[in-house]
C-alpha cells in the first residue's frame, strides 16, 4: 500500500502536567467582559478533539476569584470572560505602562479562557467563539511582550480553540484570527532574532510554542502568515537548549515537529539537524518516558522517516531504546495509543532495511490488548490498526494466535462503525482485508460481513476518494 493512505492521528499527544514551569505569576487584573448575545449552556462531555489533553499547563493563574462556581453555570463563567470591564482594564494596563508594558495580564486573559475550557471539557463552540473574537478585536499583541506573555498567550488560545477553523467560515471571525495570530507570530520572530539572544527564551516556552504551532496546522490553520518562518526561527533555540528538555518536553517537541511535516512544513537542513540533536535524548532518557511519551515518540519517529528522514544511528538507536518500554508499559496504553503505536512499528518495518530488534517482541506485547480496549476503537483506530496488522504480517510477523484474536476482534467493529468513516479509511480496510486473504487469511463470517458492510459506502463516496484510495480500492 502507499505510504500516503495510512495517515494517523497525532490525537494521542497529550501530557500530564509535570513539566517544571515558573510560578511567580501574581494574581490577575480583575476580569470582566463583553457580551451582547446569550451563550448557549453546553454540557459537560468528555473532549473529543485532538490534543485536549495538552502537553502543559501554562503557569500563568486562573481569575479563580472572580468568576461563578463552574458547577453552578457554565455560561455565567463565559460571560465573566467576556465583559468590557475585561478589555477595559487590559487597555488600561497597557497604556499606563507604555513601552514598559510586557504583556502580562494580557497572557493572564489569554491563560483563565483556557481554563474555561479545561474546567468546560470541551474546546469553545461557534458561538463561544464568535463572541470572543467581537472582544478580541482590541486585543493588542507587541514586540515588547516578554518571552513569557508570548508563550502563554498562544499556547492557552491554541489550546482553547480561539484559532480553530469553524465551517462554514465567518469572515469577521477569520479576519481576527489572522490578525491575531499574525501580531503574536510577528512578535515571537522578533524575540527569537534577537541580537544578543533574548536572556528569557526557555525550554518549556519553547516546547509550547512548537505544540502550538502543530496543533494550529492539525486544526486546520496550514496557510497562516508567519508560521514557518516562527518554526524556523524557534529551532536555533531548540538546538541551544536541548540539554534542559525533560523527557516530556522531547517526546512534545518531536511530536510537534512530526506534526508539522505531515501538514506539509519542508525538512530543511536546520530542521534536520534539530531532529538530530534531541534524538540522542530519547536514547539517554529511555527509562523516564511515561506510557504517551513512547506513543508520541514513536509516532514522531514513525512519520519523520516516512516523509524522508534519513534513519541515522541515532534514530534507529532511539526506536530501539524505546521497544522495552512498550512492553513494560503495555497496560498503560489506551485504545488510540495502542492504534497509533502499532502503526508507527508497521510503518518502521515498512520503511527498515532491516529488521528493528524488539519489534516483534512490542507487537507481541499489544496485541491482547486489542481485544482488551476493542470498545474503545475509534473508526480511524480501526483502519489504522487492520492496516498496520496487515503491513506487519506482509514483513514477516508471525500469525500468532494473539494476532488472530486481534483480528477476529476487530472486523465486527468494521461493521459497527461503517457509517463513520471516511474514504481513505475505507480504503486502507478494503485494501487490507484483500491483502490479508492474499496472505493466507481465512475468508470467515466476519471479513465477509465486514466486506459487505463496507462496499455500499465506496459508491456513497465515490467522488471523494484520491487517486492513491481509488488505485488501492481496485487492488483490493
Amino acid at each position: 500500500m502507499h505510504k500516503t493512505s495510512a495517515g494517523i492521528s497525532g490525537q494521542y499527544a497529550r501530557s500530564d502536567n509535570n513539566y517544571h514551569q515558573p510560578d511567580d505569576h501574581a494574581a490577575s487584573s480583575k476580569p470582566g467582559q463583553y457580551r451582547h448575545a446569550t451563550v448557549r449552556k453546553r454540557d459537560n462531555i468528555p473532549r473529543t478533539t485532538p490534543g485536549r489533553n495538552e502537553f502543559y499547563h501554562s503557569s500563568a493563574p486562573y481569575f479563580a476569584q472572580n468568576l461563578p462556581c463552574r458547577s453552578i453555570n457554565p455560561a455565567q463563567d463565559f460571560n465573566a470572560l467576556i465583559k468590557q470591564e475585561v478589555m477595559d482594564d487590559l487597555m488600561s494596563k497597557s497604556d499606563h505602562f507604555g513601552y514598559r508594558y510586557d504583556g502580562k495580564n494580557h497572557s493572564q486573559y489569554a491563560n483563565s479562557i483556557k481554563r474555561y475550557t479545561l474546567a468546560s471539557q470541551s474546546p469553545l463552540t461557534r458561538a463561544e467563539q464568535s463572541q470572543l473574537m467581537i472582544f478580541l478585536q482590541n486585543y493588542t499583541t507587541t514586540r515588547r511582550w516578554s518571552w513569557r506573555s508570548l508563550t502563554t498567550t498562544l499556547y492557552s488560545f491554541t489550546s482553547a480553540g480561539v484559532f480553530t477553523p469553524h465551517k462554514p467560515v465567518d469572515e469577521r471571525v477569520r479576519h481576527t484570527q489572522v490578525a491575531l495570530l499574525s501580531t503574536l507570530l510577528d512578535a515571537i520572530i522578533f524575540k527569537c532574532n534577537q541580537k544578543p539572544q533574548a536572556r528569557d527564551i526557555d525550554a518549556w516556552g519553547i516546547a509550547n510554542l512548537l505544540w502550538a504551532m502543530a496543533k494550529l496546522v492539525d486544526n486546520g490553520q496550514e496557510h497562516t502568515p508567519g508560521l514557518q518562518e516562527a518554526v524556523a526561527a524557534l529551532l536555533p533555540h531548540v538546538k541551544a537548549q536541548v540539554d534542559q528538555f525533560i523527557p516530556q518536553g522531547i517526546a512534545i517537541l518531536l511530536w510537534a515537529m512530526a506534526k508539522l511535516v505531515e501538514h506539509g512544513l519542508e525538512q530543511t537542513p536546520e530542521f534536520k539537524e534539530t531532529v538530530a540533536a534531541l534524538l540522542p535524548h530519547v536514547n539517554a532518557q529511555k527509562d523516564q518516558f511515561k506510557a504517551q511519551g513512547i506513543v508520541n515518540l514513536l509516532w514522531a519517529m514513525a512519520k519523520l522517516v516516512d516523509s524522508g528522514q534519513e534513519r541515522t544511528p541515532w534514530l534507529n538507536e532511539a526506536m530501539t531504546a524505546l521497544l522495552p518500554p512498550v512492553n513494560a508499559q503495555k497496560d498503560q496504553f489506551n485504545a488510540q495509543g495502542i492504534a497509533n503505536l502499532l502503526w508507527a512499528m508497521a510503518k518502521l518495518a515498512v520503511n527498515g532495511k532491516e529488521r528493528t530488534p524488539g519489534l516483534n517482541e512490542a507487537v507481541a506485547a499489544l496485541l491482547p490488548h486489542v481485544n482488551i480496549q476493542k470498545a474503545n476503537f475509534k473508526p480511524q483506530g480501526i483502519a489504522n490498526l487492520l492496516w498496520a496488522i496487515t503491513k506487519l504480517v506482509e514483513h514477516g510477523l508471525e500469525r500468532t494466535p494473539a494476532l488472530k484474536e486481534a483480528l477476529v476482534t476487530l472486523l465486527p467493529r468494521v461493521n459497527a462503525q461503517k457509517a463513520k468513516l471516511n474514504p481513505q479509511e475505507i480504503a486502507n480496510l478494503l485494501w487490507a482485508m484483500a491483502k490479508l486473504v492474499d496472505n493466507g487469511l481465512e475468508q470467515t463470517t466476519d471479513l465477509r460481513e465486514a466486506l459487505a458492510a463496507l462496499l455500499p459506502h465506496v459508491n456513497a463516496q465515490k467522488t471523494n476518494f484520491k487517486p492513491q484510495g481509488i488505485a488501492n480500492l481496485l487492488w483490493a
